[in-house]
């Protein structure tokens, strides 16, 4: 009889550590997953200013008249 019980204790008591150790590797997993949602973030601000950036130096007078000059002597040339 005493062995039986004991079993039982342990198989409950494996049991209940097999189920915290599977919660704890769920929050993991839900916190990594957040971490990788705040990384996706961070490249999307990243690459709206690396936008932004871009737009003003493209639309500046110096490269905005140097880019007409480029298309204007290629659609003046003779072929």
């Amino acid at each position: 009889m005493y062995q039986a019980v004991r079993a039982r204790l342990r198989a409950l008591v494996d049991g209940a550590g097999a189920a915290l150790r599977r919660r704890a590797a769920e929050r993991a997993f839900r916190r990594d997953a957040g971490m990788v949602t705040s990384e996706y973030a961070m490249g999307i601000v990243a690459a709206v200013g690396f936008a932004v950036i871009l737009y003003k130096v493209v639309t500046s007078d110096a490269v905005s008249a140097e880019l007409q000059g480029i298309v204007k002597r290629a659609l003046d040339a003779r072929m």
